[in-house]
């Protein structure tokens, strides 16, 4: 369990994919570059088993955005892509309709 002061800490915001690719090397990566509206980002996503790259680009997604930035097979991922697990497999969670790029996720 966490305190809902400790959940406040998330920053969750709507970015839109503008770009994804495999990552070298990899079956399970794709690299993003997602734009927030002010600023764009490159995230990594172990999605690349059940998403092509095609298939998401141009989409929004929730995203974390305030965690600290990892390296995965030497590419650095400035955030994390929200999914639901259903039996293992990651299902995205699209917004009904289009937002802002940058607007937050409450």
């Amino acid at each position: 369990m966490i305190s809902f002061e400790d959940f406040k800490k998330l920053d969750m915001r709507i970015g839109k994919i503008l770009s994804a690719e495999k990552i070298e090397g990899s079956d399970k990566l794709l690299k993003f570059e997602v734009d927030f509206g002010e600023e764009k980002r490159q995230i990594v996503s172990g999605i690349a088993e059940y998403f092509t790259p095609e298939s998401v680009v141009g989409k929004e997604f929730p995203f974390v955005v305030n965690l600290e930035p990892r390296i995965l097979r030497g590419v650095e991922s400035s955030g994390m892509i929200m999914a639901v697990s259903v039996e293992g497999r990651p299902i995205l969670l699209v917004p009904q309709e289009e937002v802002p790029p940058g607007s937050i996720v409450k």
